[in-house]
């Protein structure tokens, strides 16, 4: 093929993505109706809503984009966005191609900031990663931990060691979901970009490119196209730094107590909470039925404390 006819392919690709961008981008965002009660939850934003037809109409041309168009339509779109990582293969993407677009629209400023939530049982790799992400892309790195505590020690302290196994949906919402939601309301994010990809399947297998979860959060999913492959070649490709762990097999990676190497080759999340039918941290899970959830353990925490202390007190008399 000659380079001439070659050239014309791309300039027709780039186009007719520009045309699908133009398309989207003048679709007006409706106004917001939202629940008295849930408008005054951490994050909520009220400054414009999708409707259903119009997030099918903007699912419907974005899935014509490669991610990096996408991801252009958001930053010029989305207001107060955010990205939320753990610094996996496709979050370290995700990354990358922001950090190109900025160098291409503003002077290489990072044009998306980071928001990193520090569960305390990150691997060391996952750590030195984010550190040098922040350096590497000189990208503006939040980073938030459980409520009121500054360490480990301090949360085993407070909620007892290995908590994971003993109420897992309160961990879930302690190290994770609050903190999120924290960051939110702080930053003021009214949308946030996650690297969750269908090909990771579970609830992720079918999964949208935009969405707005129940709390009113706009969610962006560029690469919801992408498996495993094609997030790998890019980060080859593109020398992206990525976690060491995935040199020792490792593809998905979160905390290290239910996190290992896939059981699974065609699975790449197999390694996570193994043997469990569970496949999401609470992140991306119902808000309001984690934070009532959360409310009922630490209220029957308290009431087995009393009960220990009265029991203590008896003793002693």
């Amino acid at each position: 093929m000659s380079l001439k006819i070659v050239s014309k392919k791309v300039e027709r690709e780039f186009h007719k993505n520009n045309k699908i961008l133009q398309s989207i981008i003048t679709t007006p965002i409706m106004p917001s109706s939202t629940n008295t009660e849930q408008s005054n939850e951490p994050g909520r934003q009220s400054f414009a809503a999708f409707t259903p037809s119009h997030l099918k109409h903007l699912n419907y041309h974005l899935s014509k984009l490669p991610p990096k168009k996408i991801l252009e339509w958001a930053i010029l779109t989305l207001p107060n966005l955010y990205q939320t990582t753990a610094f996996g293969l496709t979050g370290c993407v995700i990354a990358d191609m922001i950090s190109k677009i900025s160098i291409e629209q503003n002077d290489g400023k990072h044009l998306v900031p980071l928001i990193f939530l520090d569960t305390f049982y990150h691997f060391p790799e996952t750590r030195d990663l984010a550190n040098k992400f922040a350096t590497h892309y000189n990208v503006p790195l939040k980073i938030y931990k459980p409520s009121g505590l500054a360490t480990v020690e301090d949360l085993e302290r407070e909620h007892g060691q290995r908590l994971w196994e003993v109420n897992e949906d309160m961990y879930d919402f302690l190290v994770k979901v609050e903190p999120a939601r924290r960051a939110y309301a702080e930053l003021d994010v009214a949308a946030v970009i996650t690297g969750r990809r269908r090909s990771q399947k579970g609830d992720r297998a079918e999964i949208p490119i935009v969405e707005v979860d129940g709390t009113g959060m706009v969610k962006l999913n560029p690469l919801a196209y992408w498996d495993f492959q094609q997030v790998w070649t890019y980060i080859r490709a593109n020398k992206v730094p990525y976690n060491a762990l995935v040199d020792q097999g490792y593809k998905s990676i979160g905390d290290w107590h239910s996190t290992k190497a896939p059981v699974n080759g065609d699975d790449e999340r197999s390694g996570r909470w193994d043997g469990k039918e569970k496949t999401e941290c609470g992140l991306h899970k119902d808000y309001f039925k984690m934070r009532a959830a959360f409310i009922a353990s630490k209220k029957k925490q308290q009431q087995q404390t009393k009960q220990g202390s009265g029991a203590d007190l008896v003793a002693v008399e």
